[in-house]
């Protein structure tokens, strides 16, 4: 409860507006707002006694830690986690289950550093949601309590937490989309680590240390269901076949009901090892890409023979498809192959801007060779020169022939190549997917395939640095790189989790989870200070019409005194 508290300092009293709540069963000093010596306390009482305004208000950030601590109320983590990493004697501040709570909502909010995080919170109306002591939240006091979370624990946590989050949907999944990325950080050479490793970065850092995540996500309702930190620099078809036991472990531990599971992943997945334990495996099928070049044959099949996919807009972009059957990984398999006109005219058009920058390069090379200038007289120097140009623009070599002659008239000579150009655009546009559900249409197998896209949409969110902000991450343990890790993956779910309930009744079109996060941070919580009274008074903001919406959606609205009270 809100009180006036006195202190006196050099003689003078001076008054506060204070907030103390039980934090671990003892009480605490919550919020204090100054309001200044009696002199001035009189003048503002004057002044706003004659208007009848509040001569004091302190404005806090209420609506999007709301929404985290809902989700929470539904995930229940912090039990979960205390569970597993109980308290330790004499251990005071919050549970480790709840700094696990007050990262993750931070990370879903407005991601910080540790650091940051007590001057953060000040500015939320954390002690109206879950009160608890702001300078506990220090990056020390996260350091010592994560510091007694082992691997072991880490990987307790994430399976109770998806079986968790699993027990609360309608429905188990049939269908499941599993992928890869990477994180880069700042981690310097002599820091030891085992998880972070230089590698082939997805965001172009080669030179930093970077961070592997592999995730499962379920197709029907994009909630992620299992993923797994790897080091960063092991290629993903071998971080497949090591984790894929245990993937497929909690895939069947989930679907209880289903018989038949399938799992969609891209061809930097595929190796004979990966496919024959699937084959192994008696619930569980894929759909896969493969490259069309290992199938030149098949995937430059003339256009006549294809057929449009049902369903489709205008008939000169529609999407083409040939569906066959070949013997692949030892065993026949569907094999359907797609054509997008739109791609291939991208395509081309591409290939045509790098051929016409490689003639002009050329006609450069041609007439240094020919005036004998220093360092162009060397041919399989140009050679040389030519490759790493095409290097540069990302194409192959194999488009021009060159040709010299040497002796007292240095000549060379060079021509595009029409057969390997024509090779190339035959495969333009072109997409092979190879599955063994046999008995599934063809517009279900491209669908499927293409639904690859939901899980690129959780990296995404998983990289933007209004929400989530997996990478950069200032973690200089492999111990607390894996505490952090799950706290994004938490925060991950948790973002999804709002979508899907604010969007579940609501009408017109769906409105983002970042959206909806954005609009809530917008609405505060005032504490008042009205002259005359002893107590503060304490509301919320009038709601805009959005804001409404997402209270509405989880059971809450804002009467017109600005209380907020279940629907």
């Amino acid at each position: 409860m809100a009180h006036l508290h006195k202190k006196i300092k050099k003689g003078r009293p001076y008054y506060y507006v204070r907030e103390i709540q039980r934090v671990d069963g003892r009480p605490k000093v919550v919020s204090q707002v100054y309001l200044g010596s009696p002199e001035t306390i009189a003048k503002r009482f004057a002044e706003s006694a004659a208007a009848g305004k509040p001569e004091r208000a302190a404005i806090r950030e209420f609506g999007s830690l709301f929404l985290a601590h809902e989700i929470e109320k539904r995930l229940d983590t912090i039990s979960m986690i205390d569970g597993l990493v109980p308290r330790a004697a004499r251990e005071t501040g919050p549970s480790v289950g709840e700094y696990f709570f007050y990262a993750w909502a931070n990370r879903l909010i407005d991601p910080r550093s540790k650091r940051a995080l007590p001057d953060w919170y000040r500015a939320t109306a954390v002690s109206e949601i879950r009160p608890v002591a702001v300078e506990e939240l220090s990056s020390q006091r996260f350091w010592e309590k994560w510091d007694r979370v082992t691997p072991e624990a880490v990987d307790a946590i994430g399976k109770a937490f998806f079986a968790r989050l699993w027990s609360l949907q309608p429905a188990p999944p049939e269908c499941l989309l599993f992928d890869t990325t990477n994180y880069y950080t700042y981690m310097g050479s002599p820091t030891e680590s085992e998880l972070c490793a230089r590698g082939h970065n997805k965001e172009g850092k080669h030179h930093l240390r970077q961070l592997g995540l592999a995730l499962l996500v379920d197709r029907g309702t994009e909630l992620p269901l299992f993923y797994k930190a790897y080091e960063g620099n092991t290629h993903d078809s071998v971080v497949f076949r090591r984790i894929i036991d245990e993937m497929f472990g909690v895939m069947c531990g989930f679907n209880t009901t289903k018989q038949r599971l399938t799992v969609v992943f891209d061809k930097g997945m595929n190796s004979p090892e990966a496919i024959r334990t699937i084959d192994g495996h008696t619930r569980v099928h894929f759909i896969t890409t493969y490259s069309p070049h290992f199938v030149e044959e098949l995937a430059g099949t003339d256009l006549k023979q294809f057929a449009p996919l049902v369903n489709q807009g205008e008939e000169e972009d529609a999407v083409l498809v040939l569906r066959s059957r070949i013997p692949l990984w030892d065993q026949e398999r569907t094999v359907v192959v797609t054509h997008n006109p739109k791609t291939a005219r991208k395509k081309r058009y591409t290939l045509e801007q790098k051929l016409e920058s490689l003639r002009l390069t050329l006609l450069e090379y041609r007439r240094a060779y020919r005036e004998k200038q220093p360092h162009w007289r060397n041919p399989e120097a140009i050679r040389e020169r030519y490759l790493r140009e095409c290097e540069r623009l990302h194409i192959g070599a194999q488009y021009y022939r060159l040709d010299f002659t040497e002796g007292d008239s240095c000549e060379m000579s060079f021509r595009k190549d029409p057969y390997q150009v024509g090779k190339s655009e035959a495969l333009f546009g072109r997409n092979v997917i190879v599955t063994d559900n046999h008995d599934w249409t063809t517009e279900e197998i491209v669908k499927h395939s293409l639904d690859r896209y939901r899980i690129e949409k959780q990296f995404r969110a998983s990289k933007s640095a209004d929400h989530i902000d997996v990478s950069p991450f200032y973690h200089w343990t492999d111990g607390k790189i894996r505490c952090h890790l799950l706290c994004c993956v938490i925060a991950l779910v948790a973002m999804r989790m709002i979508e899907t309930t604010v969007n579940a009744n609501r009408p017109g079109e769906p409105i983002s989870g970042p959206t909806i996060l954005d609009r809530m941070k917008q609405l505060h919580s005032a504490l008042l200070l009205y002259p005359g009274k002893r107590e503060a008074e304490r509301m919320l903001e009038t709601p805009e019409k959005t804001q409404a919406e997402v209270l509405s959606a989880f059971g809450y609205q804002i009467t017109d005194s600005g209380v907020l009270q279940e629907a």
